[in-house]
């Protein structure tokens, strides 16, 4: 198994420590014995550090909190709370209503790129995870390793020097590139008066991680913090115990072992046999066999255009008809076929009215209409860079599946790479992080995924009805955001207007935003520095 890379703290930090998170070697542990808003301060400060979340405690957090009550408190030892209580209300009340109500704060850190996507697989789960824009990738453990998944079966095989060796030519890349591209972006995006030192730099620092962050394979670890129920947690680790891939599985046993600590109740049926053991069993299996049956298929289709792109897949033609309906539904007495008779004799003007007026006077993006536009959905299938789809894939209240991460949808090279003359370089890295995956996929189809730098594009599809659409598109266009994103967020809506013509609800998304930004975090960065002056 993967060795992590285990921290040190002195005699007295180990101390504090130990009255908050449930180990102090491990991965994975769970926060306790504190106030549900600094553990959700740490999460969001967690995001944007290239700290560990027990190291940010001690450094940014202790000296603010009074720990003279908690002395003698030792969260590392297991805690056994009611647990007696908890068995007797779970099987006279019912386990799935109760495993709602407990929840637990977990960090998952180490993590691969491609494990992160399977831990935020879970729709009523909260996350923040470390960030690409704020966080280089250029630093490395204390150990002197860069911070990217070495799986025990591939380093034990005849690929071991060669994968150990390939990741860090491609950290050394990131390396050397992310200064250099750094220092001309300064030069192409001068500071102006009306910006601090410090605004400046986070956004010129924001834009070249942007760009870089292609460079870096799925291997490479990340930090998340996760709250969430007893209940979604049970589901999120059989659905982790069913994955192919072995990092997923062992980190699942990793997460259980530190949240039975905490919850030990809500979690017991997983390894009952005929319970949590036989669910694992079942889709285990039945992922197996519908892949073996679907690749023994074949197939002799000529291959789609792999470029970047946003397909609208799948609507309903008479979409914008529905979400009135729904409007007349709960806003009077008509039964469902009476709504509809009514929208169905209604003049354009009419609907437009009716719309206009539920959508109302939105004074910004949160301002959302209510629940009529989840009357009608859109299916789209996109073929972005993996770097964007990561980014997209957080929004999960909606329905979003995808496919093994690999090369043969090629790659994508940021224009201002390009610009900067870098390109030679930077594609080079990503020749040789194809040559090892193609090598390695026969012997290892799961693991060959950690070889793939995330410029390389990856082919999924995403359903959501129009009120997700909404949120995702306007807060995805936003000027703030990734290039990349950015782009998708503003074919969604255009293929919603002109290919689906639903044009009031794409109106009504007036939020979206179509602007031309050269560096994207500068305005979020002047706000948050008039805050800190605010306050």
């Amino acid at each position: 198994m993967h060795t992590y890379v285990a921290e040190e703290f002195t005699e007295a930090e180990a101390a504090v420590l130990r009255r908050y998170f449930t180990n102090l070697e491990g991965p994975v542990f769970a926060l306790v014995n504190l106030p549900e808003v600094v553990k959700g301060a740490l999460f969001a400060r967690y995001s944007r550090s290239s700290k560990s979340l027990r190291r940010l405690f001690l450094d940014e957090f202790v000296g603010d909190l009074d720990l003279t009550g908690d002395v003698g408190i030792d969260a590392t030892v297991g805690l056994e709370r009611a647990d007696e209580l908890y068995q007797r209300i779970f099987y006279e009340y019912g386990d799935d209503s109760v495993a709602q109500l407990g929840g637990v704060h977990l960090a998952c850190e180490q993590a691969s790129n491609i494990l992160t996507k399977v831990l935020e697989w879970g729709r009523l789960m909260s996350y923040f995870e470390q960030s690409t824009r704020y966080l280089g990738y250029d630093r490395r453990f204390t150990n002197g390793h860069y911070r990217f998944y070495r799986d025990h079966d591939v380093l034990e095989s005849r690929f071991g020097a060669r994968y150990v060796g390939e990741m860090d030519r491609m950290f050394d890349t990131y390396a050397e590139l992310l200064p250099t591209l750094t220092d001309w972006l300064s030069k192409k995006y001068p500071k102006t008066p009306d910006d601090t030192d410090f605004v400046y730099r986070q956004a010129i620092r924001a834009k070249a991680l942007d760009a870089m962050r292609g460079l870096l394979p799925s291997s490479a670890l990340s930090n998340l913090g996760i709250y969430a129920s007893g209940q979604a947690y049970e589901s999120l680790l059989l659905h982790m115990r069913a994955h192919p891939l072995p990092e997923v599985r062992q980190y699942a046993q990793l997460m259980l072992d530190e949240l039975v600590k905490v919850i030990p109740s809500f979690l017991k049926r997983l390894d009952v046999p005929e319970r949590g053991v036989a669910w694992t069993t079942y889709m285990a299996q039945t992922k197996s066999a519908t892949r073996e049956l679907v690749n023994s298929m074949g197939s002799t289709l000529a291959l789609d255009d792999p470029r970047e792109q946003v397909r609208l897949v799948a609507y309903d033609r008479l979409g914008e008809q529905r979400v009135l309906e729904a409007i007349i539904f709960a806003n009077s007495t008509d039964s469902h076929g009476e709504a509809q008779r009514r929208v169905a004799t209604m003049t354009d003007p009419e609907r437009q009215q009716l719309m206009t007026t539920y959508v109302g006077d939105r004074r910004n993006r949160r301002h959302r209409p209510g629940r009529a536009f989840e009357r009608t959905d859109y299916r789209f299938e996109l073929v972005t860079d993996y770097g964007a789809f990561r980014d997209l894939q957080r929004h999960r209240l909606l329905t979003i599946e995808w496919q093994p991460l690999t090369v043969e949808l090629g790659y994508d090279v940021p224009g201002i790479v390009i610009e900067a003359g870098l390109a030679g370089p930077y594609e080079e890295s990503l020749r040789r992080s194809a040559d090892l995956h193609r090598d390695m996929r026969n012997e290892f189809p799961e693991q060959s995924q950690y070889a793939v730098a995330l410029a390389f594009r990856i082919r999924y599809v995403m359903q959501m009805n129009a009120r997700e659409a909404m949120h995702l598109i306007e807060l995805r266009s936003g000027p703030q955001g990734h290039p990349s994103y950015r782009r998708v967020a503003q074919a969604m809506v255009r293929l919603i207007r002109e290919e689906a013509g639903h044009s009031m609800i794409a109106n009504a998304m007036s939020y979206v935003d179509f602007s031309d930004v050269d560096l994207e975090r500068l305005e979020a960065e002047r706000t948050a520095e008039r805050n800190r002056l605010n306050r």
